[in-house]
Protein backbone atom coordinates (compact mmCIF):
# COMPACT_ATOMS: atom_id res chain seq x y z
CA UNK A 1 0.00 0.00 0.00
CA UNK A 2 1.08 3.20 -1.20
CA UNK A 3 -0.08 7.27 0.04
CA UNK A 4 0.69 10.52 -2.21
CA UNK A 5 2.88 13.00 -0.52
CA UNK A 6 -0.73 15.18 -0.11
CA UNK A 7 -2.06 12.23 2.31
CA UNK A 8 1.30 12.02 3.67
CA UNK A 9 1.07 15.14 4.73
CA UNK A 10 -2.74 15.31 6.10
CA UNK A 11 -1.43 12.34 8.45
CA UNK A 12 1.50 14.42 9.69
CA UNK A 13 -0.73 17.00 10.53
CA UNK A 14 -3.42 14.77 12.41
CA UNK A 15 0.13 13.26 14.20
CA UNK A 16 1.04 16.83 15.54
CA UNK A 17 -1.54 16.49 18.07
CA UNK A 18 -0.74 13.34 19.40
CA UNK A 19 1.01 12.12 22.50
CA UNK A 20 3.36 9.12 22.19
CA UNK A 21 1.66 5.85 23.39
CA UNK A 22 4.66 4.04 23.06
CA UNK A 23 8.04 4.44 24.55
CA UNK A 24 11.14 2.16 23.53
CA UNK A 25 14.05 2.07 26.11
CA UNK A 26 17.40 0.22 25.95
CA UNK A 27 15.91 -3.22 24.86
CA UNK A 28 15.15 -2.09 21.80
CA UNK A 29 12.55 -3.76 19.78
CA UNK A 30 11.08 -7.06 21.15
CA UNK A 31 8.65 -8.82 20.03
CA UNK A 32 6.16 -7.62 22.97
CA UNK A 33 6.53 -4.14 21.27
CA UNK A 34 5.95 -5.26 18.16
CA UNK A 35 2.61 -6.48 19.59
CA UNK A 36 1.62 -4.01 21.76
CA UNK A 37 2.02 -1.81 18.48
CA UNK A 38 0.09 -3.56 16.10
CA UNK A 39 -2.88 -3.93 18.57
CA UNK A 40 -2.80 0.05 18.51
CA UNK A 41 -2.37 0.33 15.49
CA UNK A 42 -5.67 -1.74 14.85
CA UNK A 43 -7.53 0.38 17.04
CA UNK A 44 -6.03 3.90 16.44
CA UNK A 45 -4.80 3.57 12.92
CA UNK A 46 -2.69 6.63 13.28
CA UNK A 47 0.17 5.98 16.36
CA UNK A 48 3.09 8.08 17.44
CA UNK A 49 5.96 6.27 19.60
CA UNK A 50 8.84 8.15 21.64
CA UNK A 51 12.40 6.81 21.22
CA UNK A 52 14.00 7.03 25.06
CA UNK A 53 17.53 8.42 25.08
CA UNK A 54 19.29 5.53 26.36
CA UNK A 55 18.21 3.28 23.27
CA UNK A 56 21.23 2.53 21.10
CA UNK A 57 19.70 2.19 17.69
CA UNK A 58 18.50 4.42 15.22
CA UNK A 59 15.09 5.85 15.59
CA UNK A 60 14.54 5.93 11.35
CA UNK A 61 16.19 1.81 11.58
CA UNK A 62 13.71 1.01 14.18
CA UNK A 63 10.56 3.05 12.61
CA UNK A 64 11.58 0.97 9.28
CA UNK A 65 11.96 -2.52 11.16
CA UNK A 66 9.05 -1.98 13.16
CA UNK A 67 6.66 -0.08 10.56
CA UNK A 68 7.81 -3.98 8.49
CA UNK A 69 6.76 -6.29 11.59
CA UNK A 70 3.22 -4.94 11.88
CA UNK A 71 2.87 -3.92 8.27
CA UNK A 72 1.96 -0.58 8.60
CA UNK A 73 3.37 2.62 6.77
CA UNK A 74 5.96 4.87 7.88
CA UNK A 75 4.41 8.47 8.09
CA UNK A 76 7.34 10.02 9.25
CA UNK A 77 10.36 10.24 11.83
CA UNK A 78 11.21 13.59 13.66
CA UNK A 79 14.12 13.44 16.00
CA UNK A 80 13.38 10.26 18.33
CA UNK A 81 9.41 10.52 17.44
CA UNK A 82 8.15 7.99 14.89
CA UNK A 83 4.94 8.29 13.40
CA UNK A 84 3.09 5.06 11.97
CA UNK A 85 -0.17 4.72 10.18
CA UNK A 86 -2.28 1.36 9.34
CA UNK A 87 -6.25 1.74 7.72
CA UNK A 88 -8.39 -0.31 9.66
CA UNK A 89 -10.98 -2.47 7.98
CA UNK A 90 -13.49 -0.06 8.82
CA UNK A 91 -11.38 3.64 8.70
CA UNK A 92 -11.98 6.25 10.81
CA UNK A 93 -9.12 8.34 9.69
CA UNK A 94 -10.50 9.34 5.72
CA UNK A 95 -7.73 10.34 3.64
CA UNK A 96 -7.82 12.63 1.02
CA UNK A 97 -8.15 11.59 -2.57
CA UNK A 98 -5.09 10.59 -4.52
Amino acid sequence: MTITTKQRAYLRSLAMTLDPIFQIGKSSLTPEVCTSVSEALAKRELVKISVLKNCDDDPKAIAEALAGRTQSLLVQVVGRKITLYKPAKEPKIELPRK
